[in-house]
């Protein structure tokens, strides 16, 4: 298939059709696609601008941030985990059974929101003990940007039953992919044909076969990880110098650091002005998060050492201007 969106509304298709409910669970702040579909389980979209609240068969539980979200600090996963459970509660109220839930592992548009260790793992338990599907959406993170694993799941020592894939595999060629279990592909074959125009093709598979070869020929997952160890070790030095970074997260080349005042506030023009100075050193960032206040590192795979100490080097010259440290 050609886009992450399309990986992802198959998968939600495919969840219904193996367990014949439609309740999504999603995360608070998610993304998932830009179809109608995938725009109905994206709290990202519908409870931003323009959008119009939760829709009939989602569900969303509360941001996993151990940082500034409901449940702050370590050992968190457990509670975030418990709110899963609350609404598949809800589901059963309403006398439905739930479909699947459905989470990136490190959660992009919420701000680079790492998950709390054991949430994934007690929130699969949960939905699956409900007899739900288990989706992880890896089409941000996956093929190896993690640096410590390939993909996303398996820093949390978890088993999807569906796996989305998509813009690293085409690597800028329109590409994506659907994996899941041969339960969820034996139900899913039910008759009702699944088509796709350009799915499959020679062209397609022929780069992305490629592309995973490249990474692994090439080390680009070990490269990711000592590469974006030392620009997270950096910033993490950089937060203890200037107290405007209130947290850095994030794994290998999917960094984000949140700048905030000592009470945690969000620092929304603070990070606005960074991206914009940061421009006229011919670095690009960008912002993200509900308070747009968290700034995302997402370099391409061949992102050098030399080009991490350059990043670094420039963040320090713009966080010591005076708008930076009147907080």
């Amino acid at each position: 298939m050609n886009s992450g969106s399309e990986a992802n509304e198959l998968a939600l298709r495919m969840a219904k059709a193996a367990t014949g409910h439609e309740e999504i669970i999603a995360s608070q702040f998610g993304y998932h696609g830009n179809t109608n579909m995938t725009v109905a389980i994206s709290s990202y979209k519908f409870d931003g601008e323009g959008g119009q609240g939760t829709p009939e068969h989602t569900h969303i539980f509360p941001l996993p941030d151990a940082f500034r979200g409901k449940f702050r600090g370590e050992d968190t996963g457990g509670l975030y985990a418990e709110e899963v459970k609350r609404k598949i509660e809800t589901v059963h109220e309403k006398e439905m059974g739930v479909s699947a839930l459905i989470v990136e592992p490190i959660i992009s548009c919420g701000g680079q929101i790492e998950l709390p260790a054991g949430f994934l793992k007690k929130a699969y338990e949960y939905v699956r003990a409900a007899g739900g599907l288990c989706i992880s959406d890896e089409v941000q993170v996956g093929c190896g940007r993690l640096g410590k694993t390939f993909w996303g799941f398996q820093l949390h020592d978890v088993l999807p039953d569906i796996i989305t894939i998509g813009k690293p595999l085409g690597n800028g060629h329109p590409l994506a992919a659907v994996v899941c279990t041969t339960d969820v592909a034996e139900k899913f074959a039910n008759g009702m044909e699944y088509f796709n125009t350009f799915g499959g093709n020679p062209v397609s598979c022929a780069i992305g076969t490629e592309v995973l070869r490249t990474v692994k020929r090439e080390k680009l997952q070990q490269h990711a990880h000592q590469v974006g160890e030392f620009l997270k070790s950096g910033l993490i030095k950089l937060a203890l110098e200037y107290p405007i970074i209130g947290n850095v997260r994030g794994q290998g080349f999917f960094l984000g650091f949140e700048l905030t005042d000592t009470d945690r506030c969000p620092l929304e023009k603070q990070a606005d002005y960074l991206v914009n100075r940061m421009k006229d050193y011919s670095i690009l960032m960008s912002t993200d998060g509900p308070d747009h206040n968290v700034l995302k590192l997402k370099p391409p795979m061949v992102f050098s050492l030399d080009n991490a100490k350059e990043v670094l080097q420039y963040l320090r010259i713009v966080l010591a201007e005076d708008f930076m440290r009147k907080i």
